[in-house]
């Protein structure tokens, strides 16, 4: 059971796309970490409480679907969400061999988005917030 503010890591490349989630996850009580690549992400997973990763797939670097299956192998439980603006079946196979919580378009709408984050955390965390 989740009894601490869920801690959403938001990794992206994107700055403006970051911060517009930062803005809209904060306000509903969540803590917001931001990486701006894969590696960046696996740094603050391993130093902090995060409770789930948001993952774009186009980063440098590291893929979202990299940065996925190396953050599994040392937080299995994790749940992580990889956003994609060119989704496609193969990619969507890819990330549920990796154990991704969902895969999520690109345009997302933020009430989808905001609904797989919570469906998520009270899945794995057993979360009511």
């Amino acid at each position: 059971m989740l009894l601490e503010p869920p801690s959403l890591l938001i990794t992206d490349d994107d700055r403006g796309f970051r911060e517009t989630l930062r803005v809209v996850f904060e306000p509903q009580g969540f803590r917001t970490l931001l990486a701006e690549d894969g590696e960046e992400a696996l740094q603050i997973v391993r130093s902090q409480e995060v409770h789930l990763v948001l993952l774009d797939m186009h980063m440098p670097k590291l893929t979202g679907l990299e940065t996925l299956r190396l953050l599994k192998q040392f937080r299995a439980m994790l749940p992580c969400i990889l956003l994609s603006a060119q989704l496609d079946e193969f990619l969507i196979e890819q990330a549920r061999l990796a154990e991704a919580f969902s895969v999520l378009s690109k345009p997302v709408t933020l009430g989808q988005l905001t609904g797989t984050v919570r469906q998520a955390l009270r899945w794995t965390y057993d979360w009511r917030g």
